[in-house]
């Protein structure tokens, strides 16, 4: 006899961590921990993280010109009489 077998239909149900059920209960648990008014600020940020990732991983961006720095003041020297 299969192993499967004795289960029924609640272990056939619980299976894989990408099933709907799943992914239904830990969308739930997010939208209840975070709030649904930061929901799309998390997106946001993670999906800015993900792509900044990408970029670093791929070499893209590193190409670009930097913004020029900004002048530094210029410094007085003590022997200097200030005016």
């Amino acid at each position: 006899m299969p192993a499967a077998a004795g289960r029924g239909t609640m272990g056939v149900m619980f299976t894989g961590l990408d099933s709907p059920l799943h992914i239904l209960i830990v969308l739930l648990v997010v939208l209840l921990l975070f709030g649904a008014k930061r929901l799309p600020e998390l997106g946001r940020s993670l999906g800015t993280g993900m792509r900044e990732f990408k970029d670093s991983v791929t070499g893209a961006g590193e190409h670009e010109a930097l913004p020029p720095a900004p002048p530094t003041p210029t410094e007085t020297r003590p022997d200097q009489p200030q005016h």
